[in-house]
């Protein structure tokens, strides 16, 4: 089974109001089409699924699916408070982040702290032992991950700032959730069939960590979760874990909808036809959040382009450029036209120099406060302790009721 992403943005003609359309074409299957309200003007989109008949109109065009997605739109004003729901996300503690998972992920995370009540952000260490791990090297990545989210703009004050590890209802919970899971539901995710054939072979962690994925979620009743795009079908496994232990238990686990970055996925310097990557092999490949402003305008200068000249934004013939402008546009908050402008009369090689300078005026205060904060890990190791207790004292009562709920007592 092979899938493809596709975007599309547009107006609804009944409604003139702009909508966001992301269509997963599974081949061999059916074509699936979700619709994106526009659930916070800062943060992205939020999923809203419905069941329809093929053709319908929802967008003013027909779709031949067996599956589509009703478009609800966001109220055009910004809400005066902050939203009641509970938004959660975990990110593995893998070193220090590039400048794709800033762009991507950590950028959105801050500013959902002023959208949402309640915030919670996990390093999520037990996800990181389906890999191996050097116990040591593993300590110092959790410590690099705490420092990194504070440095971007994660605040303790604001949001709830935590070791998975630390809280062992993720697990607890994980093993229940497990109990309802079938083995070719998790055969069928795509992280599973991409990881275990990198591998030859992969562990039961690996095999089953999305539900300890749905855990993570579902025990703080999370309702909204900021997501990528290769994410959504773990996330459709949380919403699926919500329903069934629903159906049996009654009426307990909200289904947690998806906030999708509106950013554009930061590609490899070297390869533009993946994804900035960690495991990257070649040195070269990605930006870091500590690179200092010498390395960054070295990998800018070594990112692949091509033999035209011109700037332009072309992602589908001309990726590696397309991909420079689409970060210059992100790391200065202008528009890809904004950017395009500023270019005119250079070539690629002046307007290289150009990206360097915006990315390094953005990057260097975060990486100065990584150093800074790293300095002091006391600071770090009772911050998480106090994030921890915090996460604690919401998981510890969902817990109590689902063992009620389930006759362990």
């Amino acid at each position: 089974m092979i899938t493809q992403l596709t975007h599309d943005e547009g107006e609804d003609v009944f409604t003139k109001r702009r909508v966001f359309l992301i269509r997963q074409q599974t081949f061999a299957t059916a074509c699936h089409t979700w619709m994106f309200e526009v659930d916070s003007p800062k943060t992205g989109y939020s999923l809203k699924p419905s069941r329809a008949e093929p053709g319908q109109y929802l967008d003013g065009r027909p779709h031949g699916t067996t599956e589509v997605v009703s478009v609800r739109p966001a109220e055009d004003a910004q809400p005066e408070s902050r939203s009641k729901g509970l938004v959660f996300s975990g990110i593995q503690p893998t070193g220090i982040p590039h400048l794709g998972n800033y762009l991507g992920a950590l950028e959105s995370w801050v500013a959902l702290q002023d959208d949402y009540s309640t915030v919670m952000y996990s390093i999520v260490d037990l996800h990181s032992i389906t890999q191996p791990q050097d116990p040591q090297v593993l300590r110092d990545n959790i410590m690099d991950m705490a420092a990194s989210l504070l440095a971007c703009g994660i605040d303790p004050t604001r949001s709830i700032l935590f070791q998975q590890s630390q809280v062992s209802e993720h697990a607890e919970l994980s093993w229940i959730l497990g109990c309802l899971t079938s083995m070719p539901r998790l055969r069928h995710l795509p992280q599973w069939k991409m990881k275990s054939k990198q591998k030859n072979e992969g562990s039961v962690g690996l095999y089953t960590y999305p539900v300890l994925q749905a855990a993570d979620i579902l025990l703080y009743k999370s309702t909204h979760v900021p997501v990528g795009e290769d994410q959504i079908q773990h996330l459709e496994l949380a919403q699926d874990l919500a329903r069934i232990f629903n159906n049996q238990y009654g009426e307990f686990f909200p289904e947690p909808r998806a906030l999708l970055s509106g950013t554009r996925k930061v590609k490899s310097l070297r390869d533009p036809s993946s994804k900035m990557s960690k495991s990257d092999p070649q040195r070269f490949s990605a930006v870091f959040l500590t690179d200092t402003p010498d390395d960054i305008a070295l990998k800018i200068r070594r990112a692949v382009t091509d033999f035209t000249s011109e700037v332009t934004y072309e992602p589908d013939t001309r990726p590696g450029v397309s991909n420079l402008v689409s970060m210059h546009a992100a790391v200065s908050g202008q528009t890809i036209e904004g950017v395009i402008r500023l270019a005119e009369g250079m070539d690629t090689g002046q307007y290289k120099n150009m990206v360097a300078e915006a990315i390094i005026k953005k990057l260097q205060p975060i990486r100065l406060e990584i150093q800074r904060l790293r300095a002091d890990q006391g600071y770090l190791e009772s911050l998480l302790a106090q994030g921890a207790e915090k996460a604690r004292s919401l998981a510890a009562p969902v817990m109590k009721e689902v063992r009620k709920l389930l006759g362990f007592y």
